[in-house]
């Protein structure tokens, strides 16, 4: 039986109706992304229209996720509210605090000891306000979530951006910061701007080597990084109903990639097939008695071009296997096109190391195609000539892949299977075979291959691919093998062709686990004690932020200038760092240290304008602040794309950053850097950003004037008196103001609870 079983019958039991008021107000047919977000609505029943891309909306989610190094300070926000329990369905998995090092075992026996006092916060935290827990080992939250909690129809939000993935079970999925998901937490209404759609037409059949992640690898080619941003992606036609899943996991999973505000597929037999076999008959049987309901309707999709924003389509029967990279998850490249291109752009064709797993490709039918391939390299006597490494997604995968023998393949390859957590890809990897900058190529099935992101290595070159083609490469050790026409030499000296990968959509026998790590709260936690140690260096209680004095803001100093990409990963980085982050203070060390100077095109090397010389951003910007200087962060496009980290807004505004100005914002980190009362705002002639010199102060002239659809006017001082104007941009509303105005939202949500 599925948890919040009522939950979900309470929802399928008002669908029908909201969907058909929507229908009709809107006046005209409803994909099945305006099904689920206008039966979610804060109010109800809709009463409107709402104005794609236009309208900001309040929404009811059904349930939220968090991560262990997310939910520390989502959590410490929570315990700020004055709330004695969740209002919604909430759960924390711990999966990111899990370093890949030397295999399962002991690497779980060395993330809990070195890790104990954060899981015992959360596990604590999570007892005392009705949350359900995840233990280290049970898996990483987007394939739990998968396996446990997601279903056909719903509405969640969860503080990682990949939360995307539920999208495979047919929800809208989204990713948050840690303060949107307070606010649902705490009984209050969520707010998003009413999404684009964009719509993916699929038709064929995949086949052969080509997979379901050389769909989103193919999507995220068209698409770019910042294509899907402020949209919703929803995949149809006769190919998504021929495609698992947790292939559709896979695909929804990426959609992050392109800035997308989630990807959904609709209610198809696939997703029948996978709640069965998951223990949700009862869900499966629910969703099939408003089945209509879970899809787009019929018009929409026989005139699709009429329905959604945009329209892609793709043929996956013509569709050919992909690599995605380096550095970055849209720049795609046909497997028969990379012997080329790598030798066009002087990648390194030696592939060091091979990972399979992630949030995006850990699934059972995952590990049985990649392991179809290592079968036939043990069994033709092919020596894999790069290092392996295995992430199961959950410990209900491990467990049934270790008994249907999936796990001894790999192992007979010499692969290191590690724990059930996202260790690599997220940059929680001991690689002992590399030091320094060293140039280098890995390939993995993972999602993200920003530099620096899974070793810390600059010059790591990842690409991004399927398992089974994470498989074929990691075996040749070249990065121009192309399976699907390129021999192997055999021990023996006989050059052999593999063959095609197959798979297994679900386990044969049933999924089995003895121990899958969830851990239930107390039905009353009101007596349970959370202790943070005052000299603790892995958590620190909260202060609130101060509230704006209504006040212009003048003599604003330039911290950074940042110059080309700066995602969250730049901002904040993971790896090491992931250790602070439930103490403010501590992580706030690695703000911006990724990030480039566009003036000296170095990192973590900016200039104090106080003493004129040159030092680490967070130690500039500690200088500002304690002489009560407030200052501003420039950047280009798509400014803080990737992870939904907070950190990367309550970072810059616990160290006096008051002004973000950049081209353009991914989505999640514009809204934290509001929900932190942050301005961040926007260019309105991008050419301006050249205006910008090292030594510049803003005046923001006309703050106290600040209103919704109004651009706000900068005057650039010069370090030679000279000035500059120029207006900028913001998409603040009256609420959002109004965190501004208190000094964060959480400080809002407190002054109307003590109200």
């Amino acid at each position: 039986m599925a948890y919040d079983i009522d939950m979900i019958k309470k929802v399928y039991s008002q669908m029908a109706d909201r969907v058909n008021q929507a229908r009709e107000v809107v006046g005209k047919p409803l994909t099945l992304s305006e099904k689920i977000l206008y039966s979610h609505l804060w109010e109800g029943k809709t009463k409107q229209a709402f104005k794609r891309g236009k309208d900001y909306v309040d929404f009811a989610p059904d349930r939220i996720a968090c991560q262990d190094a997310t939910a520390q300070m989502a959590l410490l926000q929570f315990m700020q509210a004055g709330k004695k329990n969740v209002a919604v369905p909430t759960t924390v998995h711990c999966d990111h605090l899990i370093q890949a090092k030397m295999g399962a075992a002991l690497d779980l026996v060395s993330a809990n000891k070195s890790s104990h006092e954060v899981f015992e916060f959360l596990e604590s935290v999570s007892n005392k306000y009705g949350i359900g827990f995840w233990k280290p080992g049970a898996g990483i939250i987007h394939q739990v979530v998968l396996e446990n909690y997601a279903f056909p129809g719903g509405m969640m939000i969860g503080t990682d951006s990949h939360t995307v993935n539920a999208g495979g079970l047919g929800m809208v999925a989204i990713g948050v910061g840690g303060a949107d998901a307070v606010d649902v937490m705490a009984g209050m209404a969520w707010e998003l701007k009413f999404p684009k759609l964009i719509g993916v037409k699929l038709t064929g059949k995949l086949s052969g080597w080509t997979s379901a992640k050389d769909v989103i690898l193919k999507v995220a080619g068209i698409l770019t990084v910042k294509g899907g941003t402020g949209a919703i992606i929803e995949y149809f036609g006769d190919g998504a109903r021929s495609m698992s899943c947790t292939g559709k996991g896979t695909i929804c999973n990426m959609g992050a990639e392109v800035g997308a505000t989630t990807s959904t597929f609709g209610y198809d037999d696939s997703m029948e097939r996978y709640l069965n076999a998951t223990n949700r008959a009862d869900v499966a049987a629910a969703a099939n008695e408003i089945r209509e309901h879970l899809t787009g309707d019929d018009e929409v999709y026989a005139n699709p071009e009429q329905y959604f924003d945009e329209l892609i389509e793709i043929d996956l029967s013509e569709l050919k296997p992909h690599l995605n990279g380096p550095f970055t998850p849209d720049l795609a490249t046909p497997i028969s096109e990379m012997r080329v291109k790598a030798k066009e752009n002087d990648w390194p064709l030696k592939v060091d190391w091979g990972l399979i797993g992630s949030c995006t490709n850990s699934s059972y039918e995952d590990l049985t195609r990649a392991a179809s391939i290592a079968k036939q390299a043990v069994d033709k006597k092919i020596k894999a000539k790069s290092d392996f490494g295995i992430n199961p997604g959950s410990e209900t995968i491990r467990f049934t892949a270790e008994r249907d023998g999936l796990l001894q393949i790999f192992e007979d390859l010499d692969a290191t299977i590690f724990t059930n957590a996202c260790g690599p890809c997220i940059g929680q990897w001991d690689r002992s075979d590399r030091k320094g900058d060293e140039k280098n190529t890995i390939v993995h099935s993972f999602n993200r291959n920003f530099s620096k992101r899974a070793d810390g290595n600059p010059n790591t070159h990842a690409f991004v691919g399927s398992p089974e083609m994470v498989a074929a490469i990691a075996i040749s050790g070249r990065l121009d093998f192309d399976p699907t026409r390129d021999k192997l030499l055999t021990e023996d000296g006989e050059e052999v062709l593999l063959d095609e990968p197959t798979g297994i959509e679900l386990p044969p026998k049933g999924f089995d686990v003895k121990d899958p790590g969830y851990i239930a709260p107390s039905e009353d936690g009101s007596e349970v004690v959370i202790k943070v140690a005052e000299d603790s260096e892995r958590l620190q209680l909260l202060e609130p932020f101060e509230p704006w004095d209504g006040k212009n803001l003048m003599g604003v100093k330039l911290l950074i200038k940042a110059f080309g990409k700066c995602t969250t990963d730049h901002i904040s980085m993971a790896g090491p760092w992931l250790r602070y982050r439930g103490h403010l203070d501590n992580i706030s060390n690695n703000m911006l240290i990724g990030a480039i100077n566009a003036f000296n095109k170095k990192t973590n090397f900016v200039k104090s304008q106080i003493t004129g010389e040159y030092d680490g951003v967070p130690a500039v910007a500690r200088k500002y602040k304690a002489a009560g200087i407030s200052t501003i962060v420039v950047g280009d496009h798509n400014y803080g794309e990737g992870s939904s980290r907070e950190h990367a807004a309550m970072e810059p505004r616990h160290l006096g950053v008051m002004v973000v100005l950049v081209k353009s914002f991914a989505r999640i980190h514009e809204t934290n850097l509001k929900k932190q009362g942050m301005l961040g705002i926007t260019f309105e002639n991008e050419k301006d950003y050249d205006l910008i010199q090292e030594d510049d102060t803003f005046n923001l002239v006309d703050l106290s004037e600040f209103a919704p659809d109004k651009p706000l006017t900068i005057e650039v001082v010069h370090a030679d008196g000279s000035k500059d104007t120029f207006k900028a941009n913001h998409t603040y509303n009256d609420s959002q103001i109004e965190w501004f105005k208190q000094g964060s939202a959480l400080n809002l949500i407190k002054i109307q609870n003590n109200a």
